[in-house]
C-alpha cells in the first residue's frame, strides 16, 4: 500500500533504513516512536495490512496479541513505568499498529490520557532523541525483549 504510513515504515525496515527499528517478531515489527515525550514510547507494527483485529485469522490473531503483550512487558522492564497505556486506534493510519506508552508519575499530567498532551508538546523536535540516546533506548528494549522471546 503505497500511501500507507505503516507499510512505508515497514518498507524502510526491510531496506535497513528505519533507524527506530528494534526487532522483528512473527506478526510484527517493534520500533521506538520518532518522538520520545513519553520515554520508551514503542510501537508494534502489524505485518499484515489489516484495519481491525477481527480481520485476522484466529491463530494469527492470538499470536499477534501475545506478541504485543510481550513487547509491552519488555517496555515495562526496560523503562520501569508506573503504568503502561496501550492503544490500537487506526483512525488516521488504517494499518493495525499498537502504541505502547510508558507512563511516569513525574509527568506533568500522569493521570490524563496521552492524547490530552498537546500535539505541539508531544511531537516537538525537542522530543526527538539524539542518535546516542536512541541507541541506548533501542538496546534497553531489545535486551528485555530478548529475555522474553
Amino acid at each position: 500500500m503505497e500511501d500507507c504510513l505503516i507499510c512505508n515504515r515497514i518498507r524502510l525496515i526491510k531496506e535497513g533504513t528505519n533507524k527506530y527499528f528494534v526487532a522483528e517478531l512473527e506478526t510484527g515489527y517493534v520500533v521506538l516512536g520518532d518522538h520520545q515525550y513519553f520515554e520508551g514510547y514503542t510501537l508494534f507494527l502489524g505485518k499484515e495490512h489489516k484495519r481491525e483485529l477481527h480481520e485476522l485469522d484466529g491463530g494469527y490473531k492470538q499470536k499477534f496479541l501475545v506478541e504485543m503483550s510481550l513487547v509491552a512487558e519488555a517496555v515495562h522492564h526496560a523503562f520501569k513505568p508506573h503504568k503502561l497505556n496501550y492503544e490500537l486506534l487506526g483512525n488516521g493510519d488504517s494499518h493495525m499498529h499498537w502504541h505502547i506508552f510508558p507512563r511516569q508519575l513525574t509527568e506533568p499530567n500522569p493521570t490524563h490520557p496521552v492524547w490530552w498532551t498537546p500535539r505541539e508538546t508531544m511531537y516537538s523536535d525537542s522530543c526527538r532523541p539524539s542518535e546516542e540516546r536512541l541507541a541506548e533506548l533501542k538496546q534497553a528494549l531489545l535486551t528485555e525483549l530478548n529475555k522474553l522471546i
